[in-house]
Order: C-alpha cells, then sequence, then structure tokens
C-alpha cells in the first residue's frame, strides 16, 4: 500500500517505519526452542534422581519431573525416533538436530513392559503435548517403583541451555522446563 514520505510523495511500503519495524523482529521469540513438561508434577534437578545414571548426568543433561499423573507427553514437535521395547523410555529428535530421551521411572526396564501402554509409535511425528505413553500408577505404586521421569538431552554439548522451573509445580505440554538453542 503506498504511502507517504516526509517529502509528501507516495512511496511503495519501503520506507523507515517499515525498515525500523523490521529490525525489531530480532527481539521476537523463536518458535519451538522450549522444552515443556512431560507430566503434570514436581520439576526437580537430575542430581536429585535417585538413580547415578541420572544424577550423574551419564547419558546427558536435564531435568525430571515427579508425576502426579499417569500419562507422559511429548516435550516438544518432533520426530519420535526410538520407543523401547519395554515402553519405559522414549527418544525425539528435532529438526534443529537436538536428540532427547525420555525416561519414565528408575528401574522400570526390569518390567518388560509390564504396567506400560504406548500411544504412539517409533517413527511418527508429534506436536509438543501429545499423549505418548500411559502408565498404571496403581500398580507402579504397588510395586514400589519410584515414577520419577527424566527429560534428557542426548547431546547437550551442541546447545546452549537453561533449565527452568525446577522445585515448582509443572503443566504438561504447557510449562516450559528447559530452554535451548543451537550453539
Amino acid at each position: 500500500m503506498p504511502f507517504l514520505s516526509a517529502s509528501g510523495r507516495a512511496g511503495k511500503g519501503t520506507g523507515i517505519a517499515e525498515r525500523r519495524m523490521g529490525m525489531f523482529s530480532m527481539f521476537k521469540k523463536k518458535a519451538g526452542l522450549e522444552l515443556a513438561a512431560v507430566a503434570d508434577g514436581r520439576c526437580i534437578s537430575l542430581e536429585e534422581v535417585n538413580d547415578p545414571v541420572f544424577s550423574g548426568k551419564a547419558l546427558g543433561d536435564g531435568v525430571a519431573i515427579v508425576p502426579e499423573d499417569n500419562v507422559i507427553t511429548a516435550p516438544c514437535d518432533g520426530h519420535v525416533s526410538m520407543l523401547a521395547d519395554t515402553l519405559h523410555a522414549f527418544g525425539m529428535s528435532r529438526d534443529d538436530g537436538l536428540e532427547l530421551m525420555v525416561h519414565i521411572g528408575i528401574d522400570t526396564v526390569a518390567l518388560g513392559g509390564e504396567g506400560f501402554e504406548a500411544l504412539v509409535s517409533a517413527g511418527s511425528d508429534v506436536k509438543k503435548g501429545a499423549p505418548m505413553v500411559r502408565f498404571d500408577a496403581a500398580l507402579m505404586k504397588e510395586k514400589g517403583i519410584d515414577m520419577t521421569t527424566m527429560l534428557i538431552l542426548l547431546n547437550p554439548a551442541q546447545y546452549q541451555f537453561k533449565k527452568l522451573a525446577q522445585g515448582q509445580q509443572v503443566k504438561k505440554g504447557v510449562d516450559t522446563v528447559i530452554s535451548c538453542s543451537p550453539q
């Protein structure tokens, strides 16, 4: 749409105002750089997890959630790169190269899939907040299983990231627990 320049002449929409508006686009929040909570519950640091593999960050860095419900969701839009045969863990990758793993519970691999139901399959593309795995909370409680669920960045050296919400109650698919961007 034409506009009048300071001199009163008609222009083609490439004036100073348009250029100034464009320069503010660098401050806009970049979509998809946040990882959301995978469960409703309390977000804790990996160091607080009662398993040395996770608390020692042997698989990578991230956060954990002590879940208050039994459906684990996707932390971001991405590709389901792996779903464990025992359904206690899944891997995802994002278009920007980020690889992550969600591990549901401590020592749950020993259950051999008992008490878990897959809600997606490996190879699927999912959106943030999509239901991924359901677990039988009553069975896990009966067996004395700690259902703390870990969200692990598998290639953290390639990203700058900030852990958020530690020590806070979080809502799955809504609250950001990790903000990350490629280095």
